[in-house]
């Protein structure tokens, strides 16, 4: 849930659109679209939870073999992160305005679209299975569940508080550069976490 919040926080492309419709069109219009981007996160999860869970039982290494691709690509964010400018600009950000259905369809279709949210929850959930009783299937459910809960108290935030953050993030540069750090500090914290996880 820490990981999933810090992750929430840090400027990306969902949460800056998530901002920029609220403050364009209203909070109603921000939490819309927070709305259709965690409906797209509850595909992810059940991709995730019946692919991955049958690939676990039937053989440990390839699950290693999972665990490693994880760690790499969290790595290879945290590197992206790494090159990347701190200043978070929203002037070249789109406003939508449309409807309330419309701005849930089209957070629904960004984030089921993105094949990186995919690699993203396959990269950061293995590690963080919790039990040896319950089946994998259901424990990803439950992982999933806590990461759009967390995430959607965050970004539900961010829609409602819209013209605060952003005034905030404008008129404090620096801002910009300690989330760019807390960004890269958590990926490869979890990607140390992922390699030295059990099964």
């Amino acid at each position: 849930m820490l990981a999933t919040a810090v992750l929430a926080i840090s400027p990306g492309p969902d949460n800056i659109f998530v901002m920029v419709q609220g403050m364009a069109n209203g909070r109603k219009y921000g939490l819309a679209t927070v709305a259709g981007l965690m409906s797209g996160c509850l595909i992810h999860t059940t991709l995730l939870a019946f692919g991955v869970s049958a690939l676990v039982k039937q053989n440990d290494s390839l699950f290693f073999i999972i665990k490693l691709f994880g760690a790499l690509y969290l790595l290879f964010l945290s590197y992206k992160v790494f090159k990347s400018d701190s200043k978070i600009d929203l002037s070249n950000q789109k406003t939508v305005p449309q409807g309330l259905w419309k701005l849930y369809q089209t957070g629904f279709l960004m984030n089921v679209l993105n094949p990186k949210v995919t690699i993203f929850f396959l990269a950061f959930f293995p590690g963080f299975l919790f039990s040896d009783t319950l089946s994998t299937t259901v424990q990803f459910y439950v992982l999933g569940f806590l990461f759009i809960a967390v995430s959607s108290l965050i970004f539900g935030t961010i829609a409602v508080l819209a013209a605060t953050i952003s005034g905030y993030i404008l008129n404090h540069p620096k801002a910009g550069v300690y989330l760019k750090w807390t960004q890269i500090f958590v990926f490869v914290g979890i990607a140390g976490y992922l390699l030295l996880s059990d099964k």
